[in-house]
């Protein structure tokens, strides 16, 4: 397996780029929550070099300047079968939308869940791509991010319509 990985300067700091193969495999935020280990990440290359991580970093670039609201680049996750089951319902949520642990639960046929999703969903090794900064606590309240809750803010914000953003008071 070819695994490598490349450093893609974005306005949310360096994120690590991680692909096996043909696919992506992991994108993480500098101080990352949950990060696999270092030689599980492959060679580090320049994103320029390969066609793949190239593609990732442009529509990343183009994600983050609003330009872009979905990525068309090969991914590959490799959790346990309820985390697969919660990254599939991740990669379900429209851009602009939210949903919540809890509604995530009930899908899977047991609210009482909540908490193990939030533990799937915290453990996404392809953030922003496999968008779990679409999911929120109950209240509406913004809640664990690995990428950090500023970062969250900044990626909720981004995907506001502005019609969303019009009729709020502050």
């Amino acid at each position: 397996m070819d695994t490598r990985h490349a450093l893609v300067d974005t306005s949310l700091g360096a994120l690590t780029v991680v692909a096996a193969d043909d696919a992506v495999v992991g994108l993480y935020f500098p101080g990352h929550w949950y990060l696999p280990p270092e030689e599980s990440m492959g060679r580090r290359v320049d994103h320029r070099d390969d066609p793949l991580l190239a593609r990732t970093a442009a529509q990343l670039v183009e994600y983050l300047a609003g330009e872009r609201t979905s990525f068309d680049v090969p991914t590959a996750t490799h959790g346990d079968p309820f985390q697969e089951q919660v990254w599939a319902m991740l990669r379900e949520i429209p851009f602009g939308e939210t949903t919540t642990y809890g509604a995530l639960a009930e899908r899977l046929g047991n609210k009482a869940l909540a908490q193990s999703v939030g533990q799937a969903v915290g453990h996404n090794p392809i953030s922003i791509i496999v968008a779990c900064h679409r999911v929120v606590g109950s209240d509406g309240r913004l809640t664990g991010f690995a990428g950090g809750l500023a970062r969250k803010r900044t990626l909720l914000d981004l995907e506001e319509s502005d019609a969303s953003k019009a009729a709020r008071l502050f």
